[in-house]
């Protein structure tokens, strides 16, 4: 019996304002130790909002996010950095 294989989620590309706002921000090495997933996740749902102010909102919120680090979309996260 062959494994059940799940369709791969769009993989999202990062806009030039979430990077620079990493640089400035100094948290692309705490972006980058984040599962694929994780990161993937955050990018589908800033780039999903339609209102620029929108976007701003929810990378606030993921910049956030990685500055107190055991967060990831308002939960608890302890998964080790890079797993996934």
């Amino acid at each position: 019996m062959s494994p059940v294989l799940r369709p791969l989620r769009k993989r999202e590309t990062m806009p030039d304002f979430v990077r620079e706002a990493l640089e400035a921000r100094g948290l692309r090495a705490q972006y980058d130790a984040r599962p694929p997933y994780q990161r993937n996740d955050y990018l589908l749902w800033i780039n999903g909002a339609r209102q620029e102010a929108t976007k701003r909102k929810r990378l606030a919120q993921m910049l956030e996010e990685l500055e107190a680090g055991g967060v990831y979309m308002k939960m608890r996260w302890n998964g080790r950095p890079g797993a996934g």
